[in-house]
């Protein structure tokens, strides 16, 4: 039986307050195959706002790869404080591209580009919103990704890809994304299993030696697929083979949706548990605050509270 969804109340965070959504912010990008549609989640009150930018995994769902999913993590940021910007990716199904193009079904490239893209139009998006020009902090973004997503905050974080049609080198790090969330991500290339090489072949090329900006990797204990890797503690790759600064959260008993980020109650996440859910949105959040906010105890705070706990849901690691 899953727990409350207060359970993981143990662990502070700021007071929630009313936020709005607005979707779908429209945007022509060239040499995009169809526009880049966003949405936005924003706090009714308060100014100076920090933002995140949100990337979707890609998954075989139709609406949560897209603006539409990972309600769960966008609503608890927004509820605490944070402007959440949520493109919707190319290898989205909700927009039915041809998944054979150059970069193949899962436009890691075009993904990483919309990231930018968004950073580059961020007045832009921002007056589009009812009663929000003014008050972000355009000094203090950070971007989140589970999965797929995960990868594509990797390389905005200095992670090095190789295309595998062509291969060329890309590195496109952006300083203005001064920290990062990788929730279950793609792990180091060199240990993909076969299934995954031959049909996600940009994932053989993955390498985080240079994956330098501060970032949070979390991981399952139990994400484990044979069609991605053999080994256990591969979505942990991001963590072990970067240097720091970085942390790892390891999730006891959490499969690849950490206990539902992707969506409430859906039918694909193998490990809905509400105080798995609760703990991930708290301590991912209050890393963000530290870390956007050097001197906040946030994450102190936080990170103390999960393991004084007799039977903590997770393990912290640092470096």
């Amino acid at each position: 039986m899953n727990n409350p969804i207060n359970s993981a109340e143990y662990i502070p965070v700021s007071t929630p307050t009313p936020f709005m959504s607005v979707s779908p912010i429209v945007s022509s990008v060239p040499g995009r195959q169809t526009e880049l549609q966003l949405k936005a989640s924003v706090p009714m009150t308060g100014a100076d706002l920090p933002v995140i930018l949100l990337s979707h995994g890609h998954g075989q769902s139709t609406y949560l790869s897209s603006l539409r999913g990972y309600n769960p993590l966008a609503e608890f940021y927004a509820a605490h404080g944070f402007v959440l910007i949520q493109p919707t990716h190319q290898d989205s199904k909700a927009l039915g591209l041809d998944p054979n193009g150059p970069e193949g079904p899962l436009f890691w490239l075009s993904r990483v580009q919309d990231m930018h893209f968004i950073l580059d139009h961020l007045n832009e998006i921002v007056a589009a919103v009812p009663g929000l020009a003014g008050r972000i902090d355009t000094d203090r973004v950070a971007a989140v990704g589970h999965s797929m997503g995960g990868h594509t905050v990797g390389m905005l974080a200095g992670m090095r890809v190789t295309d595998p049609v062509d291969g060329k080198k890309w590195s496109l790090p952006d300083p203005r994304v001064k920290a990062g969330v990788l929730l279950a991500p793609p792990g180091n290339g060199s240990d993909l299993a076969p299934f995954a090489s031959e049909h996600y072949k940009v994932l053989r090329n993955t390498v985080y030696a240079k994956m330098t900006a501060p970032a949070l990797v979390v991981a399952g204990d139990l994400d484990q697929n044979g069609h991605f890797a053999l080994r256990k503690d591969w979505r942990a790759d991001a963590y072990t083979f970067s240097p720091g600064p970085k942390i790892l959260l390891t999730m006891f008993g959490a499969k690849h949706a950490l206990g539902g980020v992707s969506g409430y109650d859906v039918a694909e996440s193998q490990d809905q548990d509400s105080e798995r859910l609760g703990v991930v949105q708290r301590l991912t959040w209050a890393y963000l605050r530290s870390a956007l906010y050097p001197g906040d105890p946030a994450w102190s705070k936080a990170s103390e509270a999960l393991m004084s706990r007799p039977n903590p849901q997770g393990s912290i690691k640092t470096k």
